[in-house]
């Protein structure tokens, strides 16, 4: 799996300097080489598809962990659902991983599945700023995998811009 990090860094627990200054800037946080290193052993012993994927950014919001990864195409969506158990297994946290995408709308639905995403608003505010509003169905809401707001912060920190959730 390619990461930013150094794999030897990774498995031994002791970082470089490069990596260090990584994680003191804030690029990688530090919860992120536990999760690098979980996915290179499963790497090495369950999942060779690995090889070929892509780490590109860990976030973690209240009791929610998300992965934003590229797939190789040899890797399928039932795999990435049995690394996500496996994670949260070890981590004890609740993992759900997102294919890298600059579509709102597409990380929405892959973010809130099983509940599905009417659509996706633009909302201009007076300042000249932009924020974006998902709808999901009144009758969806319970099949969402956390609570609104955790969701709108995840979704917000994934693009960089203000993301609300509303429920019609």
């Amino acid at each position: 799996m390619k990461i930013p990090l150094d794999y030897i860094c990774v498995k031994s627990g002791l970082l470089c300097n490069r990596c260090q200054s990584l994680i003191d800037k804030g690029e990688v946080e530090h919860y992120e080489v536990d999760v690098m290193k979980i996915l290179l052993d499963l790497e090495e012993t369950q999942f060779r598809e690995l090889k070929d994927a892509v780490y590109h950014k860990a976030f973690k919001v209240d009791n929610l962990l998300i992965l934003l990864v590229t797939s190789p195409p040899t890797m399928s969506h039932q795999k990435w659902i049995k690394i996500a158990k496996i994670l949260q297994e070890k981590l004890g946290l609740k993992v759900r991983i997102l294919e890298k995408s600059n579509n709102i709308k597409s990380t929405a639905s892959q973010l809130l599945s099983p509940a599905r995403v009417l659509g996706v608003n633009t909302v201009w505010l007076p300042d000249g700023s932009v924020q974006y509003v998902i709808r999901i169905s009144r009758n969806e809401k319970r099949f969402l995998p956390a609570d609104e707001n955790s969701l709108e912060t995840a979704l917000s920190k994934i693009h960089a811009i203000p993301i609300k959730i509303r429920v019609e």
